[in-house]
């Protein structure tokens, strides 16, 4: 379950988020709707914790900076940020080590069902950007988080593709 109680996140005097509480029970989908400069990839990034900000975040009972939070947490950025010398597969490989995860079988599906097989052996950095956003959900997906937080997952995305595989 994702808790997120009387959170505030101001830059300088710009109120990004005022007092915003909500809870996403276990199972569920939530999604932020709302204009252009609402908040809602601010708060996103507080909930990874990326950002500091007034109030209370948790996953699962968590705090949400903590190593149990972040072990059940996947995050898909808007922009995908991939390391340029390391290859679709050393990506997936890396961070499932990280998290002491690592399953050839399970990250070779991944692979597959989101069309990057082809592209394991290749650069990130010779990927397009639909392709590296791809990557961005599979490498979010590869330790088998229980709460994934996606920003803006489709842009890049071809709408059939996403709409097909998804």
């Amino acid at each position: 379950m994702l808790s997120v109680k009387n959170v505030t996140k101001k830059y300088g005097k710009l109120i990004a988020n005022s007092n915003l509480s909500f809870d996403i029970e276990d199972g569920k989908i939530g999604i932020l709707m709302g204009p252009n400069g609402a908040g809602k990839s601010t708060i996103i990034k507080s909930i990874v914790g990326l950002l500091r900000y007034e109030g209370e975040i948790k996953i699962n009972g968590f705090d949400n900076k903590s190593i149990e939070a972040k072990q059940i947490l996947g995050y898909v950025p808007e922009f995908p940020a991939m390391y340029d010398l390391l290859t679709v597969g050393e990506h997936i490989e890396f961070i499932s080590r990280l998290y002491k995860t690592f399953d050839k079988e399970y990250t070779d599906s991944l692979l597959e069902r989101f069309d990057l097989m082809e592209k394991k052996d290749d650069l990130a950095k010779s990927l397009s950007k639909g392709m590296q956003q791809k990557l961005s959900i599979v490498c979010a997906l590869a330790h088998k988080p229980k709460f994934v937080l996606f920003d803006e997952p489709i842009v890049g995305l071809d709408p059939p593709y996403f709409i097909s595989n998804i």
